[in-house]
């Protein structure tokens, strides 16, 4: 029968391997990346708030024009 842990440590051991591997971003391109998603969420929001509140105002216009 197999043993489970063994099978645990090599595959953790090949986690390890694979992320010495990779290339990481210096502390100023994570900066940059991390202020270049702020900026998108928050310029999407705004964009998502004034649409949501145009359409309120446009389907309670013609509600209004039902009644």
């Amino acid at each position: 029968m197999k043993n489970p842990f063994r099978s645990i440590r090599i595959f953790f051991g090949e986690i390890v391997d694979e992320l010495k591997k990779a290339s990481w971003p210096t502390w100023s391109e994570l900066r940059d990346s991390t202020l270049v998603v702020i900026v998108a969420a928050l310029i999407l929001g705004v964009f998502t708030s004034i649409s949501d509140f145009s359409l309120y105002q446009v389907v309670d216009l013609f509600t209004s024009w039902v009644r």
